[in-house]
Formats: structure tokens, C-alpha cells, sequence
């Protein structure tokens, strides 16, 4: 009898350890691990707030509470450290179950970090240069943005400080559904100190700031640069997509400047190099900045190779009495030496008068409709191109929170109705096909409560 009670007790003492063995790996897993979901532990705390990547790193280095998460168990809340095993929990913490409330937690933040909808949302980054009169221009495109999009983003508007309070003021004062969407910082026009004047006066006031924006945000790996006079007719999203389609020795993304080389402005008159057959347009620019500040540039001034920055002011010199596009003309020349740097996207991305005012000439659009639009030559302002104008009062006149159909694209469509004497007037259901789809997605949002 006694054997077969050694035999018992033997057989009990060999569960109980083995237990406390499975739970003393979990428990060493967690703290041997470099971080959850590959972040470390400081990191982690911010992930489960639920902030954005871009937030995480803010609570790096603290210590104590700051520096736990908190669970709310079958006894009271209480916080754990990173750096305890659950079996040094606090006394009256968990009662009975210690061990089993602690396997379950484990499995639980395992199931969150392998499913894609608890990953943290990457937030847009995009740069817009307002100077001058370009304040009701620039709130307009960013309404445009805020009507569609839906990952969050980052506004860095570049501007006179004139113009500062006047954005806080309008940007503060959107609905809270929208403003939720987005954050926001106004810059102060900066340009280097040696050539300032030069640069700001550089075809329109202040849009060579452009060519700083790698050296002026520095923190910043990847934005969207877009001229004041751009409207989006759906997600920039979708936009910002194109920078998983770079391959490794592109650094930017624009859109040809023409489609029809009769009709092209470079081709025809330009006294310096430009990129292609008929150059590039730079209102809408993705720039990935991070391989721009790396990169070493081949030129046709030296031999060596040189960095964005003192590209820039080597051009300069050497161009400014050829060049008449100012900042736009040196991106042409510095894509024409470096042309593999460069991912061109279809023009449907970057619409304007020269595809439809003598007649239609871009095929994407043709096919898909018009996905941004872009209203230079002052188009928004006067009579000369009745369509795009229309689309701009659209957008300008639209209230956040109003019906979008009743609102925004019945208006609409009755004014391009009056656009038909004009080539783009005749390619009305051009502008309008994109953006009543956009539309049409945020209702189905709205109807199903999203």
C-alpha cells in the first residue's frame, strides 16, 4: 500500500512541476522577447493605447506606472510590469486563478498581435506651400482630402506668416467627425540663407520651397507633395499606394507634363534638359525622402556626384536664365540625368487643361475618370475652362456634414451641364465618374454605421 501511495505522491509532485514549468517558459518568453509584434517593451505600451506607429516611441525611457499596461481582472484593476513573471504578481491580484488568468492573457495578446486589424494605422504625410493668395485655394484641397480619405494624416502647410492664425482658425473650426481625421502643423517659409531672395522669388512666390521639403522635414520618411490648386476626387489613399510600387533605386513619382507631344511645352521650348519626351509636371509629387537625402545625383556640371541639397544651388547658378518654370524645370533636369530615379504615374493622377482643351488626350482618365485634379493656368478663378471651375465652387461651397449627393454632386453636375460649349465641357462625365464612386463609398460607410 505504502508503494503504491509513494507511486500517487510521486506521480502528483511530476504534474505540479510540470505545470509550473510550462507557465515559468511562457512567462520567460515574454520577458526574453525583444518586444511584442517586433516592437521592445518601452514601445508597447503606446501600441496598446492604441496611438500610431508614429507615436510609439514617446513613452521610450520611462519608468514605473508610465511604463506598464493595465488589465482589469476578476478581483480589481491593477498594473503589470513588462519585467514581472506572473507569479510575482502583487498579492489579492488574481486570486485562485493566477496562473490560468495569466495563460489566458498571454494567448489573447498572442491572437491580437497575428490579427491585421489590431495593426497600428500608418499615417499619411502631405506638404502643400501656400504664399500670396493661395489661403481659400489651399483650405479647398484640403477639404477635397477630407472628404474621401480614410487612413489618418499629417498636413504640413508651408506659409507667410501672415497666413498662420488665419489656417489655425479655419482648421480648428471644422466639424470634430472630420477634424479626427487629420493632424496638422503650419511652417514658416524657409529657404537657404545665402540665396533666399532668389529662391523665394523663383517663378511664383514660394514654390521652390518644394525643393527643401527633404531638408526641412527631416523626420519625415515618405510624403505627398501637392500644388495649392489640386482637388482629389477620391482617397488620397490611393495615391499614397504608389510609393509600395517604387522599386529600390526610385526616390519620386510624378506624372508627364503632356501626353501629346504637338502640343508639348518642353518638347517644343525648353533650353535646358528635361526628363522623357515631354517632361514631368511636379503639382503632385510623392517623394520618398529618405532615399532623396541619401542619394548622390549625377549631373552636368562635375564629374562627381553630388547631394540634393547642393544639386539644387549648383543648378541654380547655372540655369536661371534658361529656366521658366522655375523649381519644375530643375526637378526636369534632375530626372533627365537621373531617369531610373523616377516612377511615373498615369495622368488621370494629375489632370489639367492641356488634356482636354483641345480636345481629350488622356487615355486613363478616358477610361477610369479623373482622379485628381489640377487647375493651373489659373483655371478655378476666371471663365476660360468652365468645368474646372465648377468643381471647385463644388467643393468650396460643400458644408462638412451635409448630404454629399444633395449636396455636392447634384449642384454639380447641373453646372458642368453648362460647360458643353468647351472641349473640357464636353468630357463632363470625365470629372464626375471617380467622384460619384467616392461618394457612393461613403454612404455605404454611413448606412452601415462605419
Amino acid at each position: 500500500m505504502r508503494r503504491y501511495l509513494r507511486v500517487l505522491l510521486g506521480c502528483i509532485l511530476f504534474g505540479f512541476c510540470s505545470i509550473l514549468y510550462v507557465f515559468s517558459q511562457l512567462a520567460a518568453s515574454l520577458e526574453a522577447h525583444d518586444g511584442w509584434m517586433g516592437r521592445k517593451p518601452q514601445q508597447r505600451t503606446a501600441v496598446l493605447r492604441g496611438e500610431s506607429r508614429h507615436g510609439a516611441g514617446k513613452g521610450a525611457g520611462k519608468t514605473g506606472l508610465e511604463n506598464q499596461y493595465w488589465y482589469n481582472s476578476g478581483c480589481k484593476n491593477f498594473s503589470l510590469s513588462f519585467w514581472n513573471p506572473y507569479w510575482r504578481l502583487p498579492s489579492g491580484v488574481c486570486g485562485k486563478n493566477c496562473f490560468l488568468e495569466a495563460a489566458f492573457r498571454y494567448i489573447m495578446r498572442k491572437a491580437d498581435a497575428s490579427d491585421p486589424s489590431n495593426t497600428p494605422v500608418e499615417t499619411m504625410h502631405l506638404a502643400v506651400v501656400a504664399c500670396g493668395e493661395r489661403l481659400e485655394e489651399t483650405v479647398t484641397m484640403l477639404k477635397s482630402i477630407l472628404l474621401f480619405n480614410v487612413k489618418p494624416i499629417q498636413f504640413h502647410i508651408f506659409a507667410e506668416d501672415n497666413l498662420h492664425i488665419k489656417f489655425k482658425d479655419i482648421l480648428d473650426s471644422w466639424l470634430e467627425s472630420y477634424r479626427l481625421k487629420f493632424s496638422y502643423t503650419v511652417h514658416s517659409i524657409t529657404f537657404p540663407s545665402g540665396n533666399a531672395a532668389e529662391w523665394k522669388r523663383l517663378f511664383k512666390p514660394c514654390a521652390s520651397q518644394r525643393l527643401f521639403l527633404p531638408i526641412i522635414l527631416k523626420d519625415v520618411d515618405s510624403l505627398l507633395y501637392v500644388d495649392t490648386d489640386i482637388l482629389f476626387l477620391q482617397p488620397v489613399d490611393e495615391m499614397w499606394s504608389f510609393f509600395r510600387e517604387l522599386n529600390s533605386t526610385q526616390i519620386a513619382a510624378m506624372a508627364p507634363e503632356h501626353e501629346e507631344p504637338s502640343i508639348g511645352w518642353y518638347n517644343r521650348f525648353a533650353r535646358h534638359p528635361f526628363y522623357g519626351k515631354t517632361g514631368i509636371n511636379s503639382g503632385v509629387m510623392l517623394m520618398n525622402m529618405t532615399r532623396i537625402r541619401k542619394k548622390y545625383f549625377k549631373n552636368d556640371m562635375t564629374t562627381a556626384q553630388l547631394q540634393w541639397e547642393e544639386l539644387l544651388m549648383s543648378l541654380l547658378k547655372k540655369y536661371k536664365l534658361n529656366i521658366t518654370w522655375g523649381d519644375q524645370d530643375l526637378l526636369n533636369i534632375i530626372f533627365h540625368y537621373n531617369p531610373e530615379s523616377l516612377f511615373v504615374f498615369p495622368c488621370h493622377w494629375n489632370y489639367r487643361p492641356d488634356h482636354c482643351i483641345y480636345g481629350s488626350n488622356c487615355k486613363s482618365a478616358e477610361e477610369g475618370g479623373i482622379f485628381i485634379l489640377h487647375g493651373n493656368r489659373g483655371v478655378y478663378h476666371d471663365h476660360k475652362q468652365p468645368a474646372f471651375k465648377a468643381i471647385y465652387q463644388a467643393i468650396q461651397q460643400y458644408t462638412f456634414g451635409d448630404d454629399p449627393v444633395h449636396s455636392l454632386l447634384y449642384p454639380l453636375e447641373q453646372d458642368l451641364q453648362k460647360t458643353t460649349h468647351t472641349y473640357c465641357g464636353k468630357v463632363q462625365h470625365l470629372f464626375t465618374k471617380q467622384l460619384q464612386k467616392s461618394i457612393g463609398t461613403i454612404q455605404d460607410k454611413v448606412s452601415r454605421g462605419r
